[in-house]
């Protein structure tokens, strides 16, 4: 493995344990509210923490054509991502800046690699061969489930 796709790694990894002790740092210093319902609602452990599968969708070497299919490959992917993100399975996605391939990102709230591995051949752009997902076992703040509610609240004009 090239030593950037490494480094590339370990900095999205590093990022994404960064954001969650900050968050796990404050919520120390609140512990006055905490709403123990909420924590049951999104799955938190005794430390606000649950299990997730981080999955990088990276580039194929069999990438659809420009035209028809692949935009409607596309439109399928944004509905697969709502349709998972509404079963409370997609806790939060996007696009990278395509460095190295890497084109994406879902964290999927499930238990193990099989599960999200299952979910992912769902979606068309893994199905059709435009991306390959890589995925990996990530333990993070339970308050995830939450962004797609405050990305509701906040997008102007859904994708």
């Amino acid at each position: 493995m090239p030593n950037n796709v490494v480094r590339t790694a370990g900095l999205a990894v590093f990022c994404l344990l960064m954001a969650s002790l900050s968050w796990t740092a404050h919520a120390a210093d609140a512990t006055s509210a905490y709403d123990p319902a909420l924590a049951s609602a999104v799955g938190a452990d005794d430390h606000g923490m649950r299990r997730y599968v981080l999955v990088i969708l990276k580039s194929s070497s069999t990438p659809v054509p420009p035209g028809p299919e692949r935009d409607e490959m596309f439109k399928g992917h944004f509905a697969n991502m709502k349709r998972l993100a509404d079963a409370g399975k997609l806790a939060l996605a996007g696009p990278l800046d395509g460095v190295d391939g890497w084109r994406g990102l879902f964290i999927l709230a499930v238990e193990d690699i099989e599960e999200a591995r299952a979910l992912v051949a769902t979606d068309p752009v893994v199905a059709q061969g435009e991306m390959v997902p890589e995925l990996h076992r990530y333990y993070g703040s339970a308050a995830l489930m939450l962004v797609n509610e405050g990305h509701l609240r906040v997008a102007k004009q859904p994708f």
